[in-house]
């Protein structure tokens, strides 16, 4: 072999070591990139989980928070449903007291115009006392009292009833003191005559009884 053919054999491995050398610098190359970006990529998914985790959590914050407004949002309609009940339970209790009122006591200015009446057939029958029976007026005298107890059976239908006045120690709410009067057979302060009978209808007074009260 000449040495001709010994340079081209040397010029040849020349060649093949500077292939083998620019392999492994590119493989050192790719290796390192793709340890970069392995290491990125591990970085995104550790932030990643990171930033997975802080939502997660705020989220449990908020609904710790909108259920501790639910509860007491909650707590406040109950007690305003309860407060609305009872007022509306109180106002039917109203309502049917004066339903009740209205039924009883309807008709007490037709009663109290009625007492009118009454008054002047009692009258009428005082001053007819001294008349003997058999006479022509005594007919009419039974008659007014016939008719004065036809209105006394009304008003006791309606639940109206005289005071019982007389001989009672003086009481402004139901008695109407218009005299007094030097009476013995009475203690003081006390009913010795009564002018004008009063009258009840339920238990509420439809008119006073007007009176002379004792001095003593």
């Amino acid at each position: 072999m000449t040495r001709k053919g010994y340079a081209r054999e040397s010029d040849m491995d020349t060649f093949e070591i500077d292939e083998a050398i620019r392999d492994i610098a590119e493989n050192k190359r790719r290796s390192s990139s793709s340890g970069v970006e392995t290491d990125k990529m591990q970085d995104n998914d550790a932030a990643g989980v990171t930033e997975g985790n802080a939502p997660e959590v705020d989220d449990i914050d908020s609904l710790k928070s909108e259920l501790e407004r639910l509860r007491k949002q909650s707590a406040d309609d109950r007690e305003q449903l309860l407060r609305v009940s009872a007022e509306f339970e109180n106002y039917k209790k109203r309502s049917q007291r004066h339903m009740e009122d209205f039924k009883k006591y309807a008709n007490e200015l037709l009663l109290k115009e009625l007492l009118t009446v009454v008054d002047n057939l009692e009258r009428a029958l005082t001053s007819s006392g001294s008349l003997s029976p058999g006479l022509p007026d005594a007919c009419i005298v039974e008659g007014v009292e016939m008719t004065l107890k036809e209105i006394m059976r009304v008003l006791e239908k309606f639940h109206v009833k005289p005071i019982d006045a007389l001989g009672k120690p003086f009481d402004p709410v139901f008695h109407e003191a218009v005299m007094q009067e030097d009476a013995d057979a009475y203690p003081e302060n006390t009913v010795c005559n009564v002018l004008q009978k009063g009258y009840m209808v339920h238990d509420r007074l439809l008119r006073p009884a007007m009176v002379s009260v004792s001095c003593g």
